[in-house]
């Protein structure tokens, strides 16, 4: 008996600073997952906010141009979808037929609702479920991932709670340190207060931070919108750029002060709630730090795997990732972040990422690689842990 291929919705592109990069591992996606067990469909998401076809979808990843007519919006049932959009009571992407309880198994074969299949099969895209290669706003913050809870179709990566807590860096920052776990000093800002009393914001930074500091929007990635400041100076410019981005800034104390540049450490974390952290890797910038530019347009950059750190250190290093992986509630995938201060080898939390770059040459995939799991595994792990996660999820009960 042939089994029925898994048809697996790859999700990408979006609306945040981040579309080119989801392109970039969108691809790499579809090019090495594993055809004989998986179908993959293509379904992407413009800069715009319009959800394309897969044939569109397919367009977009070849950066030929879209026909007008092929896409749906919100209200416009008749379009060919490719989104999980209610429309004239039916599921534009029908969702899976649930785990029926009692079965003796925690999951059953994925089927789609026939008679609904067939009302929708001109119009819609039968997954079972949904890989969404989706980085940035709108993607890895909970957004896309409370539309695919409404819709009950399972999908990759963390959850609403973990992708929202992983995307903000403050509430990020605020669960570290509730779990103990070591992060920098520093210092959140709000862009309405900068907008009011510049001064007075820079003051504020100034009496709790030693430059040179580090500052960010709270909900970004990618390194988008991020300078270092050396002094008053490069402070406020520094505050503006961030400001574009979003409402909250974070001001970060520069790990290794001002004569010495702290070794950025990177450790990718795979499993649900027991997870596995790999061998560590370490990024030499070619510029001043690891900034968009250094991650994915100059050639500078280094990657050192894995990185050069004694047995304890790597231990450590595995052992703060798996807790910063569940003090934000994730699942599925993170790559966790650090800072290793070059004068006393001493190990600071940085920051958690729930969708990763995820091209074959990313750092999360490339330090799978070095611990054994290949770039096809480890998808085919990533789209287990989604159904086994969406299996777990089936055993609440919602009503009495």
């Amino acid at each position: 008996m042939v089994m029925k291929k898994l048809r697996v919705g790859i999700l990408f592109g979006g609306r945040s600073g981040e579309h080119e990069v989801s392109l970039l591992s969108a691809a790499s996606v579809l090019n090495a997952i594993d055809k004989n067990k998986f179908e993959a469909v293509p379904i992407g998401i413009t800069k715009e906010g319009r959800w394309l076809t897969a044939s569109a979808a397919q367009r977009m990843l070849q950066g030929k141009p879209q026909d007008e007519d092929r896409h749906l919006r919100a209200g416009d049932p008749e379009a060919t979808p490719g989104a999980a959009v209610l429309a004239s009571g039916e599921a534009v992407v029908v969702p899976p037929e649930p785990v029926h309880r009692g079965s003796g198994s925690s999951m059953v074969p994925f089927q789609t609702d026939t008679a609904l299949a067939r009302r929708a099969s001109d119009r819609a895209i039968n997954v079972d479920v949904i890989f969404p290669v989706l980085h940035g706003t709108f993607g890895e913050d909970g957004t896309i991932q409370g539309l695919l809870e409404l819709a009950d179709i399972p999908y990759v990566g963390a959850g609403v709670l973990g992708s929202a807590a992983g995307m903000d860096k403050d509430i990020m920052k605020s669960l570290f340190r509730a779990a103990g776990l070591p992060i920098v000093k520093h210092v959140t800002l709000l862009r309405g207060d900068w907008e009011a009393q510049p001064k007075k914001a820079e003051k504020s930074v100034e009496k709790n931070l030693k430059y040179p500091v580090f500052v960010k929007p709270a909900n970004l990635g990618s390194s988008v919108g991020i300078s270092k400041a050396h002094d008053r100076k490069e402070l406020g410019p520094a505050i503006y750029e961030a400001a574009k981005f979003d409402r909250k800034i974070v001001i970060e104390e520069g790990v290794g002060g001002k004569k010495h540049k702290a070794r950025e450490i990177e450790c990718s974390v795979l499993g649900n709630d027991r997870p596995q952290a790999s061998v560590p890797g370490e990024i030499v910038p070619g510029k001043e730090f690891y900034d968009y530019t250094a991650k994915y347009l100059d050639e500078g950059s280094e990657l050192v795997i894995p990185a050069t750190l004694t047995k304890a250190e790597t231990k450590k290093v595995q052992e703060l990732a798996i807790k910063a992986f569940q003090a934000v509630d994730c699942s599925g995938l993170a790559r966790v972040d650090f800072l290793m201060d070059p004068k006393n080898r001493k190990i600071w939390l940085n920051e958690i990422n729930t969708m990763p770059g995820f091209t074959s040459i990313s750092m999360y995939p490339k330090l799978w690689a070095a611990s054994g799991v290949s770039y096809s595994d480890l998808i085919e792990k990533l789209i287990q842990l989604g159904l086994e996660r969406h299996g777990e999820k089936k055993k609440n009960q919602y009503s009495r």
